[in-house]
């Protein structure tokens, strides 16, 4: 009797462990933006060289350029350049960005293009773009788009890019 109620006071003891324990919290997903979140994005950044990357998981030269866009604001960051993600998933792909998210730790933030709206939000990223990704927006400080790449792209072709957005910001600086 005495090892009977020894054994259900262990267990006890192990149930109230495990429900008092802290469970494992799901990443936080991206914020979700509209065409008027994607103008609060820039307004935020106004005054930096700013770099917004479109992506998805279900797109492969985007998985591919991801973890190197990861490494560029790794280095360019220190120079004043900052990096914004905007993923293209829709919800039923949202396990898979999670994962996507977890495994490559972006050293910049993401945000999630709502669903719908987007006529609206191509034209506040640029009226000629047709939705196809990856694609990669760079603005000077002054707000002003001043490129863009469309399809996948080499480190090569990022690099001198950013040198040119970079250059861009020290113009500005020097007019000042």
């Amino acid at each position: 009797m005495r090892i009977r109620t020894i054994f259900v006071a262990l267990i006890l003891a192990l149930a109230a462990s495990t429900f008092a324990a802290p469970q494992a919290t799901a990443p936080h997903d991206p914020p979700l933006i509209d065409a008027a979140g994607y103008q609060k994005i820039l307004e935020k950044y106004h005054g930096k060289p700013l770099l917004i990357t479109f992506w998805a998981t279900w797109c492969e030269p985007c998985r591919d350029e991801f973890p190197m866009l990861n490494e560029l604001i790794k280095e360019y960051q220190p120079k004043g350049l900052k990096v914004v993600g905007v993923n293209l998933d829709d919800d039923g792909d949202l396990i898979l960005m999670r994962r996507f998210i977890t495994r490559y730790k972006p050293a910049f933030p993401n945000y999630r293009k709502q669903k719908g709206g987007e006529s609206e939000f191509i034209q506040a990223v640029l009226p000629e773009w047709k939705g196809a990704i990856p694609a990669s927006f760079f603005y000077a400080p002054d707000g002003h788009q001043i490129g863009h790449l469309f399809g996948e792209s080499d480190r090569a072709t990022f690099e001198a890019a950013i040198r040119q957005l970079l250059a861009s910001n020290s113009s500005a600086a020097a007019g000042k």
